[in-house]
């Protein structure tokens, strides 16, 4: 297969907002792949290359200068190729190595192609090709139902192996795609809502749990076999041994257990959220100590309990791991569930989950049976530049890069501003018009990709918070930041600072 058929099938599928003409379109790429194609193919749409971390970041895009192929030649095959070398690279030197291959691999494709490599190996791809809506292309690619898709890339927990079994195996081997202790699986995804109560209103009677900034956590255990894995399904189980031994300990010989972990304070508050990751990615320190929290059971001793109720398997955690159970309360009372989510705040915690009862696991999906409740901030900061745009956003200037006032020059100079994200999200075609017709007015330079402006345009940006970040001079990054309106009521002078922005962080 083309690469370049991979991106204008990606294209197609950014350029409409029909999730039906989204699918068709996936799934006719689909169909041209051959077997060995499969997971390549469904790694880039996700933006979530088969071979992991690359030690790619953005840096490292940019850096790239070179003149790109006028017609397009590279096959996938390829491409996957060279994410096998920049994986690879490692050791002393390995950034020089991995630039190297970075500016071959862009020099052989054409700039449509490099712009879709780009933002895939970025993870910033938007082509409206959620797991969802791939699961879904995939299933009508393969004529195989689309449960039986979901249920074995849930229980699998790899959408490429999926889509290879159900692409070229049959029926029968698709549907026999099980739970498997010591494999993970996808975990199950929260919606959202802006109150308890509302939450509630969705759910109906709940388990109303806390939810700490932590790092979700999947545990198996077989007898005295123990792997944890994160959110993305990595294996940490020799990062975090405590864990290991806690697990090991429980009253029972074969569990699935999900919840979170993280690190914390002298006075039993939690630690910052980076803190608890840098023991995923570093040298065991027995200085910072993990303790999980476990909110649901999907295994115990030969028995499934993802299609139990969550009440069942509520009772069947609380018998076996009762100790290590996160804090919460089944209700279905408004005033219960507010309470609770006082509570989690005040002991520094982001908010709560709503549960409903009678709900069963439903493994890498995000529907209404969780839904997440936590505080939305507002910050008023400065546009410093935008990205054109591509898919249906292509001619648009969208991805704004925003800026805080660093007033004492803390961070760079005296009354600059230093840069803490980027973000398109909440920008309506209205806006994108707009910016795109404003935006050179203020330009002050420009590359292939962005317009960079004098910092003069201030918007308002709802985040979930921040964290400690090396990517950006004032050492944080926003979280889930969108875009709420512009000010022009406000001149750069009123945005607020990088001291209140980093004042966020716990610790």
């Amino acid at each position: 297969m083309m690469l370049a058929e991979l991106v204008d099938a990606a294209e197609e599928a950014a350029a409409t907002s029909s999730r039906l003409a989204k699918i068709d379109a996936l799934a006719r790429l689909l169909r041209l792949a051959a077997p060995e194609e499969v997971a390549p193919l469904v790694g880039l749409l996700l933006a979530s290359p088969r071979q992991g971390r690359l030690g790619v970041g953005w840096r490292g895009i940019a850096a790239v200068e070179t003149s790109h192929a006028a017609e397009a030649a590279l096959t996938l095959a390829d491409v996957d190729q060279a994410l096998d070398a920049l994986a690879a690279a490692s050791g002393s030197g390995s950034a020089v190595v991995r630039a190297g291959l970075l500016a071959e691999l862009a020099a052989r494709a054409t700039a449509a192609e490099w712009d879709f490599l780009a933002r895939a190996l970025l993870g910033e791809l938007r082509t409206g090709a959620l797991a969802g809506v791939l699961l879904d292309a995939i299933a009508k690619a393969a004529d195989r139902a689309p449960a039986a898709v979901r249920r074995a890339a849930m229980l699998s927990g790899d959408l490429g192996a999926t889509a290879g079994i159900a692409l070229t195996g049959t029926a029968e081997e698709l549907d026999a795609v099980g739970l498997v202790v010591g494999r993970p699986v996808l975990p199950m995804l929260a919606a959202t809502a802006a109150t308890p109560t509302a939450a509630l209103e969705l759910t109906g009677e709940a388990s109303v749990e806390y939810k700490l900034d932590g790092a979700r956590i999947q545990v198996h255990r077989r007898g005295d076999d123990v792997g944890v894995y994160t959110r993305s399904l990595a294996d940490v189980t020799h990062r975090v041994p405590e864990i290991v031994e806690i697990v090991r300990a429980l009253p029972a010989h074969d569990l699935i257990l999900d919840g979170e972990t993280l690190s914390l304070d002298e006075d039993g508050g939690p630690r910052p959220f980076q803190q608890t990751m840098s023991r995923f990615g570093a040298d065991v320190s027995r200085e910072l100590v993990l303790r999980p929290w476990f909110f649901d059971l999907l295994h115990v001793d030969g028995r499934d309990l993802i299609d139990e109720p969550l009440s069942t398997r509520l009772a069947k955690l609380d018998r076996v791991a009762g100790a290590w159970r996160m804090p919460g309360v089944v209700t279905a009372d408004p005033d219960a569930a507010e309470q609770l989510s006082r509570a989690a705040l005040a002991a520094g915690h982001e908010g709560v989950v709503v549960k409903a009862v009678g709900s069963p696991y439903a493994a890498g999906r995000r529907g209404k049976s969780w839904v997440k409740v936590k505080p939305v901030l507002t910050y008023d900061l400065v546009v410093l530049g935008a990205e054109w745009g591509s898919g249906r956003r292509r001619g648009w200037l969208s991805n704004l890069h925003l800026g805080a006032r660093d007033p004492d020059g803390e961070f760079g100079d005296p009354g600059g501003f230093v840069m803490v994200g980027k973000t398109f999200k909440g920008l309506t075609d209205e806006l994108l018009r707009w910016q795109t017709e404003r935006f050179p007015e203020l330009e002050t330079r420009r590359t292939a990709s962005t317009v960079f402006l004098r910092p003069e345009i201030v918007v308002e940006i709802a985040i979930d918070g921040v964290q400690r970040s090396p990517r950006y001079p004032g050492g944080i990054a926003l979280r889930f930041a969108r875009v709420k309106h512009y000010r022009s009521d406000k001149s750069a002078a009123d945005a607020d600072t990088i001291q209140t922005l980093r004042a966020l962080l716990r610790g």
